[in-house]
């Protein structure tokens, strides 16, 4: 692996990283929305993501992976964003202007705690990301001035 590809690898974990923030921030936004019906009413959703293999990158001259025992990650891709199957909050709200004919109001099943503690935990790994590209550059910046002296 290259010092170059660091960069790769790195980008990929804050693109990651940044889409998980902004769905939580979207569970966040809705999680006190009302609706008069469970197909209408808002459901969390979580990005799903999958490790890129490194052969994958940079394949070997046999193909890819074969006869190579460095099966390291090279990064990370999002497979996907799924909606949560949690139970719906159902509130008994008659006075509610979205309550249905019995008086119930959906509410979505968003946990607003796990939120918080999700952005939290992607800021912090977007941040890690941000000192590797940092410690990465700072190298460079060290092999070009070798020459120098």
């Amino acid at each position: 692996m290259s010092l170059g590809s660091i960069f790769d690898i790195a980008g990929s974990g804050m693109t990651a990283q940044s889409l998980r923030l902004n769905t939580t921030a979207s569970n966040i936004a809705n999680a006190e929305t009302a609706s008069s019906s469970t197909d209408a009413t808002y459901r969390a959703r979580k990005p799903v993501f999958a490790a890129i293999q490194q052969s994958m990158v940079n394949p070997s001259p046999q193909g890819f992976g074969m006869g190579r025992q460095d099966a390291s990650g090279a990064g990370v891709s999002v497979e996907g964003i799924v909606e949560s199957d949690a139970e719906l909050q159902m509130r008994y709200q008659p006075e509610h202007p979205a309550a249905n004919e019995d008086g119930y109001v959906f509410y979505p099943n968003v946990n607003v705690v796990e939120e918080m503690a999700d952005m939290m935990s992607s800021s912090r790994s977007f941040q890690m990301n941000v000192d590797v590209m940092n410690t990465a550059k700072s190298m460079m910046q060290r092999i070009l001035t070798l020459g120098q002296q």
